[in-house]
């Protein structure tokens, strides 16, 4: 469906529960829809601090106040504080019947919110696949993104105008698919941002003056062609079986970063599996390249 052919929501005012990086880029984009922000909760000084630049002019009260006030309540919160705040606030009464309750989380779908639910709430599962910085980037960054959208399919017209609002896309994630589909981000967007820092620090430890120079096209190519082409485009001396290359370098990260050669070997290990199955790797070379990745000890003998 066109966007425009969206059915769009009333205006609502809107309420944050959790001033971290994420609610309050959400409650911006949803201001410049057309909705209202009213209400907004945070505990640290840094969330207030963040509270105050993205929401400006925007009270901030206690989580309960925020429930008072809103019709739409954005519950962006560390998943493993999620459960329990949303069984508290549905003990004491917080939640109003018919208000459109939201949470950020990747890993849960709408299950988390059923205390909610029985309160009369109506629950929305709306995660924004993206990293967030808590400044003003984030707004920008929302256009285009995708959004991990599970909800009841009374309520999924509402979901995903909410997300077109945003500017973003929705993609439909079944309830019993959140644990996984949240886990295939972990690994693709945490893991490279580990990656990518221990890379920049090797780099400056061989006396490049500006490692991000340096990896900031390598990895933007690196990035094109996996989106493109998936295993296709892998490359570099695991792919090609250079067992001697591979050696040196565990030999000299073992030297330089012993911290990087359990993830260098692990990364490593994978990628000769994907390269062999999809016959990038001849499995002559493979039983070489193996034997350099099996398991070392400190000193690079085989370990028992």
């Amino acid at each position: 469906m066109n966007p425009s052919q969206q059915p769009r929501p009333a205006r609502l005012a809107v309420g944050v529960v959790g001033a971290g990086r994420v609610g309050p880029a959400l409650a911006r984009a949803l201001q410049q829809a057309g909705h209202r922000p009213v209400a907004v909760s945070g505990v640290s000084d840094a969330s207030v601090r963040r509270a105050a630049r993205m929401l400006p002019d925007v009270p901030l009260v206690p989580p309960a106040q925020v429930f008072e006030n809103a019709d739409l309540v954005l519950l962006t919160v560390p998943d493993d504080a999620l459960p329990s705040l949303v069984e508290g606030l549905a003990e004491t009464g917080a939640i109003r019947p018919g208000q459109l309750l939201v949470h950020t989380s990747g890993r849960y779908g709408t299950a988390v919110l059923d205390p909610a639910r029985r309160a009369g709430a109506l629950p929305l599962a709306l995660h924004p696949a993206m990293t967030f910085t808590g400044t003003e980037v984030d707004v920008q960054r929302l256009a285009g993104c995708s959004f991990g959208v599970t909800a009841p399919g009374e309520l999924r017209l509402a979901a995903e105008a909410l997300v077109i609002e945003m500017g973003g896309e929705p993609e439909w994630i079944a309830e019993e698919n959140r644990p996984l589909y949240h886990a295939a981000l972990a690994l693709g967007a945490n893991h490279l941002v580990t990656l990518v820092a221990q890379a920049m620090e090797l780099l400056d430890m061989a006396g490049v003056a500006h490692p991000d120079r340096m990896l900031g096209p390598l990895l933007g190519a690196a990035l094109d062609n996996a989106l493109r082409s998936g295993d296709a485009a892998l490359t570099g001396p695991v792919a090609r079986g250079d067992a001697g290359t591979v050696a040196a370098h565990v030999s000299e990260l073992r030297r330089h970063a012993p911290g990087a050669v359990a993830g260098y070997l692990a990364m490593a290990r994978t990628t000769a599996d994907r390269a062999l199955a999809h016959g990038l790797l001849k499995p002559e070379l493979a039983e070489d390249l193996l034997g350099v990745l099996a398991d070392t000890d400190p000193e690079g003998g085989t370990a028992p």
